[in-house]
């Protein structure tokens, strides 16, 4: 599954965003354009970039995608290119600041390269990533348990024949609805979110469910040897039927629901407020 986290990177003193998309770094155009420039304009300097290189032009398309990023105004769509497109877009930047920016971008690759060699490199900075947000540790535990538990649902359901994105989707709606009642839209509606990531705004007992569902989902499927979407389906069902009972039997003995409309932008909003 695509995933997309947004970071920033310090380049001789300007700020370069980037973000992970199908397990590598894809860089914001406008970010790198302007730390190798002092374009007062930099949507009409890239313009004119793609106006004086015609072989650029002809495939910008084909190396820029519009990925979702951390603004100061919210998350927006904006132009990125992976280490490759830029290095072709730099190119055509006549600056004597692009040598260095080449060299910077490989250091980045060669990281890159190394957390894919080394896994544990990439669990260590997603596992930041969340501490520099103001995420308890008991909670960063369980959320990393629970990126691994439906990494290996996933890879599982890869393996026995998922073909797209929206057949994965359809498999995790189906555990969510049997472990919450609700599908992962209508959960992010009750939590009041929009595009941020439900799992990053549930709490333990959430989470703790959410791994339940999926995990017995997996261990269906192996003990099963389902194979297409029709039978991983009925797996999913099942896997997320046996979360929504734990939880209904939580619920019946404490009194209370389990899903909560709170998240994680509430809870750091009650924090500030308490200091």
């Amino acid at each position: 599954m695509d995933k997309e986290i947004t970071k920033m990177a310090i380049f001789k003193g300007k700020s370069i965003r980037k973000v992970i998309f199908n397990d590598e770094w894809w860089f914001v155009v406008e970010d790198v354009v302007l730390a190798l420039t002092d374009t007062v304009n930099v949507k009409d300097y890239i313009n004119k970039i793609r106006l004086r290189d015609a072989e650029l032009s002809k495939g910008y398309g084909q190396i820029v995608h519009t990925l979702w990023v951390e603004t100061l105004g919210g998350r927006q769509q904006m132009n990125c290119a992976n280490t490759e497109g830029i290095f072709r877009i730099i190119q055509s930047i006549p600056s004597p600041k692009a040598e260095p920016f080449k060299r910077w971008l490989a250091r980045v690759g060669y990281e890159r390269v190394k957390e894919i060699e080394d896994p544990e490199l990439g669990t260590k900075r997603t596992r930041m990533l969340y501490k520099l947000k103001g995420y308890p540790e008991g909670w960063i535990e369980k959320r990393m348990r629970g990126i691994a538990v439906r990494e290996t649902l996933t890879n599982e359901w890869d393996k026995r024949g998922v073909k797209n994105s929206l057949e994965y989707a359809i498999l995790t709606n189906e555990i969510m609805n049997g472990a919450f009642d609700m599908d992962v839209d209508d959960y992010k509606k009750f939590k009041s979110l929009q595009r941020e990531n439900l799992r990053d705004h549930m709490d333990d007992m959430e989470l703790i469910l959410t791994m339940l569902g999926e995990a017995a989902t997996t261990r269906f499927s192996r003990d099963r040897d389902s194979k297409g979407f029709p039978k991983l389906k009925v797996d999913a069902k099942d896997g997320g039927e046996v979360a929504g009972n734990a939880r209904r039997e939580i619920e019946k003995k404490s009194s209370r629901q389990v899903s909560t409309p709170k998240n994680y932008l509430q809870i750091k909003r009650l924090k500030k407020l308490g200091n």
